[in-house]
């Protein structure tokens, strides 16, 4: 593996001696030192009692000239807690390269690919590294360019596998992946659209096959059935921009192979089964000067898009994923509420939000939003009602202020064990004062009564900035009203009141910005785009950098 790294940087080099080209790239690094806390849990595991810090980082560089583009990405973990949660894993090597050949129309790229079809949801691969994602394509795409207006991109290869150690890009998943999509755009008088259909094919090893078998051999008589190598699926998607509307829809249908059944309240969950799937999604906008409204809406059934049936979704991430299905909720930065982020569910969901935003004048702004999600049997999952107001007619201030009521359902996203329903009522208020026109200070406070889980919370943060080179933030989470309902890591622990203190601090410098933090934080669900992760409770400093060049 590193000989492949120093035969692309000398393969760079060699070629910059002869032509001027283009050379840029970016560096991130994490590093976290682990300081034990029993009151948390932030214990009794090798982060805190022997290992005591830990980080990754990753160079990415590129290199463009005469129509070629060189990419390498090199990746480090040493006593990395991103991937065992509890435990470390250290190793180094190339974790993406790619070169890619511009030839007329037509443009050639190996190694390892991210892209995607329509909106993601039949093929996408990417990166998350807060989730620890990496599905990239490691093989080889074409694409045609027929016309200004018309194109073709055709794929194959394996998928990147970045849930082991060693997990660098010659660490694979067995079976093999094609694709082909082809999009369009036209115009109608004063309607544009933009037409697409996508179709993929996986292969399943004869390996991962053998554990399919095994795990139907294991079923009852009854719900025995024989697996197929092959999956097929397809897609089909158009956008339609007219004056102020825009209407994007997209449906896909994959045929019948063994799935591992995940959906709550499934009578198979836990089995695999042989199942079809299909999904559609659809998001209608309108806007015009002090107003918009938005419509988003999705029907998924058994759209389970994996390496194999081995591969299923869990708390700790999506292994072998194919595909990024859009979430519907809306994603909420606030601290309290972000905790209970409803993530996708791939094999049962009918969800809807309806999202609307008045700006009566130039200085206010509404926001209402409300999101009803349930299963395809009608059992509730999540249900949302949200308020927001901001206000900037006071000279210097900024006002912003508002509420949820939200119903999540704690054991269909996370599995408890018992039927659970959280209830949770979220009043909030920012505000922020600019004292000159690079120095401002911001208040935000965050109040959240709840049922079940951890029970009621309150949250505080001061922020002071001086921009753009420096930010100072202080804040404090506490558990005011402490549920006896056991967390979702450990059955017999019953949560006492604590604060949970952070101090933060981040410096720009150029393109260089650099962040030191104390914190602790509570164990929970961290959700990025719909994909989620349990993250343990944590106590310590991190610290990051970030650069670009």
């Amino acid at each position: 593996m590193k000989k492949q790294f120093f035969l692309f940087l000398l393969c760079c080099t060699s070629i910059k001696l002869f032509a001027q080209g283009t050379f840029s790239g970016d560096f991130m690094m994490n590093a976290n030192f682990f300081m034990k806390d029993t009151s948390i849990r932030a214990s009794n595991n090798p982060l805190y009692e022997n290992k005591l810090s830990g980080g990754e980082a990753w160079l990415t560089m590129r290199y463009a000239i005469n129509g070629f583009t060189f990419f390498a990405r090199a990746d480090a973990f040493d006593n990395s807690n991103l991937k065992g949660l509890t435990s470390s894993s250290t190793d180094f090597g190339i974790g993406a390269w790619n070169i890619t050949k511009e030839l007329d129309n037509l443009t050639i790229s190996v190694g390892s690919i991210y892209d995607q079809i329509g909106s993601g949801i039949l093929f996408r691969t990417y990166e998350d590294r807060g989730l620890l994602l990496d599905n990239a394509l490691i093989g080889a795409q074409l694409k045609y360019k027929f016309s200004d207006h018309f194109g073709a991109k055709a794929f194959t290869g394996q998928i990147k596998n970045n849930n082991i150690n060693d997990n660098m890009v010659n660490v694979r998943y067995k079976p093999v992946v094609k694709g082909i999509n082809f999009e369009g755009d036209f115009s109608a008088g004063k309607a544009n659209f933009v037409t697409g259909v996508g179709a993929l094919n996986r292969t399943i090893d004869q390996a991962s096959m053998d554990q399919v078998v095994s795990g139907i051999d294991a079923l009852p008589d009854s719900l025995k059935f024989d697996p197929k190598y092959n999956m097929y699926a397809v897609s089909l998607y158009n956008t339609l921009t007219y004056k102020n509307f825009s209407w994007f829809v997209e449906g896909a249908y994959k045929s019948s192979e063994a799935i591992f059944i995940t959906a709550p309240y499934d009578k198979q969950v836990g089995q695999l089964a042989n199942r079809d799937g299909n999904i559609v999604y659809t998001t209608l906008n309108y806007g015009r000067k002090g107003f918009a409204v938005g419509l988003t809406g999705k029907r998924t059934e058994n759209f389970t898009m994996r390496t194999s049936p081995n591969e299923a979704q869990s708390l700790l991430g999506a292994p072998g994923i194919l595909n990024w299905q859009p979430i519907v909720a809306v994603l909420r930065p606030m601290r309290l509420i972000s905790r209970y982020t409803p993530p996708n569910q791939e094999q049962s969901e009918m969800s809807g939000t309806a999202n609307v935003n008045i700006s009566p004048n130039d200085v206010t702004s509404l926001t209402f939003t409300y999101t009803h999600i349930n299963t395809l049997t009608d059992q509730k999952m999540y249900r949302e009602a949200y308020a927001e107001g901001i206000y900037q007619g006071v000279d210097r201030w900024i006002f912003e202020g508002g509420a949820q009521y939200m119903e999540y359902n704690l054991d269909g996203y996370q599995t408890r064990g018992v039927p659970l329903m959280l209830h949770a009522i979220t009043p909030f208020a920012e505000v922020t004062y600019k004292l000159t026109e690079t120095k401002s200070v911001r208040l935000e406070m965050q109040y959240m009564s709840a049922d079940h889980d951890y029970g009621s919370w309150a949250f505080a943060l001061l922020e002071y900035n001086v921009a753009p080179k420096w930010s100072f933030t202080v804040s404090d989470m506490y558990n005011v009203a402490p549920n006896n309902a056991p967390s979702y890591d450990n059955p017999n622990y019953r949560n006492p009141g604590v604060h949970y203190y952070n101090f933060f601090l981040a410096h720009t410098r150029g393109s260089n910005r650099f962040t030191l933090a104390y914190v602790k934080q509570v164990d929970g669900i961290n959700c990025s785009g719909g994909v989620c992760r349990y993250e343990p409770a944590f106590s310590g400093v991190k610290a990051t950098i970030t650069s670009s060049f």
